[in-house]
């Protein structure tokens, strides 16, 4: 596998350990480039900001890493890697981008303001597959560099950048999303998921008025099981300890039937 070309980004800064450690799992499965932000850009989406006036800036990668150019610049992880596109990959796009490891597990209907899955859909924009990979952690932990045991998430990293490169996706498969529990090893299951419609990250703050300020709130996780879908990516991570592995589609559409919808609308 040698002559393919992977691309690494995240949220968390081009100095994250999981970006690291998700380096270190396919170092050997290809040519790899590190595009990523400067610093951290947990819960930016897909928007594309930042510094307008920015310039992707190589990076020295720590280590010594033999091959592996790196790159970063002060925007979201998607602004990040559309300019890395249009620039650094104009003439030849990568063959697969994985986007973390991110400190913090991406589930439920959130997931559009994660900075990771956001990254990951940017890239298949533009036709290159996308990896989202995030490891479960603590609260404190979204924002911090804090000490992880990565050998687990870097596992299936490694694993499923293998399946995506010998299996061609199915054409409304434009990304995985891979969420892998807090504790996990190479034993351990994982199972297809369907992306639940309940809440996993919530806000708590008690007597709230107009003048309650937005940081005033204070994150937490709410995991109410008996509501929750048993095929969803929730439950297979907070319940069942397996890794839930979510395919995407870039395709947001409802799945009804359009004309059924447009009578219903016109009568």
């Amino acid at each position: 596998m040698k002559d393919i070309h992977i691309v690494i980004t995240n949220d968390d800064g081009i100095k994250s350990p999981g970006l690291r450690a998700a380096v270190e799992a396919v170092a050997d499965l290809g040519r790899i480039t590190i595009v990523a932000p400067t610093d951290q850009q947990t819960a930016t989406g897909r928007g594309l900001t930042g510094n307008k006036q920015s310039r992707l800036e190589r990076f020295d990668y720590p280590g010594g890493d033999s091959g592996v150019e790196a790159y970063h610049c002060p925007c979201s992880p998607a602004q990040v890697v559309r300019h890395a596109m249009f620039t650094l990959f104009r003439e030849v796009k990568p063959d697969i981008l994985i986007s973390g490891i991110n400190y913090g597990e991406n589930l439920g209907n959130m997931i559009s303001c994660s900075g990771t899955v956001g990254a990951a859909l940017e890239a298949s924009s533009h036709g290159v597959v996308g990896l989202a990979v995030s490891k479960q952690t603590d609260i404190a932990s979204h924002h911090n560099y804090t000490s992880q045991d990565w050998r687990g998430a870097a596992h299936f990293v490694r694993k499923f950048t293998r399946c995506v490169l010998d299996t061609q996706l199915p054409a409304d498969v434009d990304l995985l999303k891979i969420d892998v529990p807090e504790g996990a090893d190479e034993h351990t299951g994982w199972r297809m998921t369907r992306l639940s419609r309940s809440s996993y990250y919530t806000k708590n703050l008690d007597n709230t008025s107009i003048d309650t300020r937005v940081c005033d709130f204070k994150t937490r996780i709410q995991v109410l099981q008996d509501e929750l879908e048993s095929d969803s990516d929730i439950y297979a991570l907070a319940v069942e300890k397996q890794v839930a592995v979510t395919p995407l589609s870039l395709d947001f559409t409802s799945r009804v039937d359009l004309t059924s919808l447009r009578d219903s609308l016109t009568s």
